[in-house]
C-alpha cells in the first residue's frame, strides 16, 4: 500500500482551499448521494454502556459553558495522519461553548521524518534528519505513542514549533508548557531555547522519555536548538513528539496516525504504552484496520488479540474511558478488486464491542457495504486508489461521525433531537 503520493496531494488541496470556519454538510446534500446508507448512521451499543452514559454527561456540562477536562485520542493510519476529518471534528467540539476549547497537545513534526504533517500546525527546522515509521518493516528504531521518529546525528539544528497555520480559526492555540519527547537514556544532545529568558524551570522524565519546559508567558510558537555538547560523531538525537500545553480545561483531542500503520505495526512501539499512561482516555477512537485487511491472507484471530490488547491497554491507562471500535472503509485491494476482508474485521469488532461494552461507529454500513467505494470514486468522494477520500470525502465523514455522536448523546440524556448538534453547529 502507498497512499503517501495521494496523500500529499489530498493535504496540498485541503490546505490551499480551506478557509477560516466550517459549514456543516450533511443537511444539505443526503438527497444528492442514496449510495450512503445514512439510516446507519449511529453509535451502536452506547446507550448501554456506562462509559459512554459517563462521558456523555461530561461533553452536556462543556455544552452548558461548565469546566470539564476531556480528552479524547484518535488512532489509526493514513487517515489519522493527514488530520483532515479529525481536526473537522476536533475543531467542532472545541466551539461548541465558551468551555470547550482545550490545549493542542500531543503533535508529531511529520516533515522531520520526511512525510506529510497536517495543515493545522507547523514545524519548520534545518539540518540533516532521517525519519522512521512503525509502518515500515525494514525501519528500525526506538518510537513512542506516535510511531514515527525522526534521528538527528548533526552537531546542531533549529527548530521553530507553530501552534497555527491553516485551521478553522487564525489563532487556535496557545501554550505555556512544552514537552519534547526524545531519547533520555542519551545525554549527548541539549535543547537550547532562542529566548532563554522564557524558560522558569524544566523537568525530565525517564518513563515517559520526555523532558517539560514551563514558560513565564503564553505563545503560539517557540524556537529552540538541538546542539549536540561535545560528544563523538556516532551519537544521535531521537526526536519522538511535541505537546504543546496549557492551563485551559476543555476538550482536548490527540490524534496518533502513521501512513501505512496497523496493530501489528504500532505494536512494534516499545515505549507506546510507556507514554499512554501518561494520559487518561476520556473517549478513545481505534480506527485502525484499513491496513491490517489489506492482504490477500487476513488472520481474523491475530486481528482480534492485537485489537484486544489495545483495549485492554486503554482501560489500564483510565479504567472508564469510553472506546469507539470504527469499522474501517469499504476500499479496493491493489486498485482492482473489492476487499471482502472488511467484512470479517468488521464481525471481530462487533464481537469485542459486546464483550468491553463499549460502542461500535460502523462506517463501512453507512458507506453502503461491499463495493461500496465504488460508487463513492464514481461521485468525486474517493481517489483512484478508492482507499482514501477526496477533501470533500472527508469533510463528509467528519460530519457523519459528529452526527451519530451528538444523536447517541442526545438519546442517552434524553435530550430533545438535534439541540446539541444545532448548539455545535451554530444553526
Amino acid at each position: 500500500m502507498k497512499p503517501y503520493r495521494i496523500l500529499f496531494a489530498l493535504l496540498l488541496l485541503w490546505v490551499s482551499k480551506s478557509s477560516y470556519g466550517q459549514k456543516y454538510l450533511l443537511d444539505s446534500i443526503k438527497t444528492n448521494y442514496n449510495f450512503v446508507n445514512w439510516k446507519a448512521n449511529e453509535i451502536k451499543f452506547a446507550e448501554k454502556s456506562p462509559a459512554f452514559k459517563a462521558l456523555y454527561k461530561r461533553l452536556n456540562n462543556v455544552v452548558q459553558a461548565k469546566e470539564e477536562d476531556i480528552h479524547i485520542f484518535h488512532i489509526g493510519g493514513s487517515h489519522i495522519q493527514a488530520d483532515i476529518y479529525s481536526n473537522r471534528l476536533r475543531s467542532y467540539l472545541q466551539h461548541m461553548s465558551p468551555t470547550a476549547k482545550g490545549q493542542r497537545g500531543f503533535i508529531y513534526p511529520y516533515r522531520m521524518a520526511k512525510t506529510n504533517n497536517p495543515g493545522n500546525y507547523k514545524v519548520e527546522y534545518d539540518g540533516e534528519w532521517k525519519g522512521f515509521r512503525c509502518s515500515i518493516l525494514k525501519d528500525s528504531i526506538a518510537w513512542g505513542l506516535s510511531g514515527v521518529t525522526a534521528v538527528f546525528k548533526d552537531s546542531i539544528s533549529h527548530v521553530k514549533v507553530d501552534a497555527n497555520y491553516v485551521n478553522y480559526d487564525k489563532k487556535m492555540y496557545n501554550f505555556n508548557k512544552l514537552r519534547v519527547f526524545y531519547d533520555d537514556w542519551s545525554e549527548d544532545y541539549q535543547l537550547k531555547f532562542t529566548d532563554s529568558t522564557l524558560i522558569t524551570h524544566s523537568e525530565v522524565n525517564k518513563e515517559g522519555h520526555y523532558i517539560e519546559y514551563a514558560f513565564n508567558d503564553t505563545v503560539e510558537s517557540v524556537e529552540f536548538d538541538i546542539e549536540r555538547i561535545g560528544t563523538p560523531e556516532e551519537s544521535e538525537f531521537l526526536m519522538m513528539g511535541l505537546e504543546l500545553m496549557n492551563d485551559r480545561k476543555g476538550i482536548e483531542y490527540t490524534s496518533i496516525g502513521v501512513n501505512g500503520a496497523s496493530f501489528a505495526y504500532y505494536n512494534r512501539c516499545k515505549y507506546f504504552e510507556d507514554q499512554l499512561m501518561l494520559y487518561k482516555p476520556d473517549l478513545f477512537i481505534v480506527s485502525i484496520g484499513t491496513n491490517d485487511t489489506y492482504t490477500t491472507e487476513f488472520d481474523d484471530q491475530e486481528f482480534k488479540n492485537y485489537y484486544e490488547n489495545l483495549i485492554k491497554m486503554i482501560l489500564k491507562a483510565n479504567p472508564r474511558a469510553a472506546i469507539l471500535l470504527t469499522v474501517p472503509n469499504d476500499s479496493y485491494y491493489k486498485r482492482k478488486y473489492p476487499n471482502p476482508n472488511t467484512r470479517i474485521a468488521r464481525k471481530v469488532i462487533y464481537d469485542l464491542a459486546h464483550k468491553y461494552c463499549m460502542a461500535v461507529w460502523d462506517f463501512y454500513e453507512i458507506m453502503g457495504g461491499f463495493n461500496s467505494s465504488k460508487a463513492w470514486y464514481e461521485n468525486d468522494l474517493m481517489p483512484k486508489d478508492r482507499i482514501h477520500f477526496t477533501r470533500l470525502g472527508y469533510r463528509i465523514k467528519a460530519d457523519l461521525l459528529l452526527e451519530a455522536l451528538t444523536n447517541s448523546w442526545e438519546r442517552s440524556l434524553g435530550l430533545q433531537p438535534r439541540t446539541v448538534l444545532k448548539q455545535i453547529i451554530n444553526e
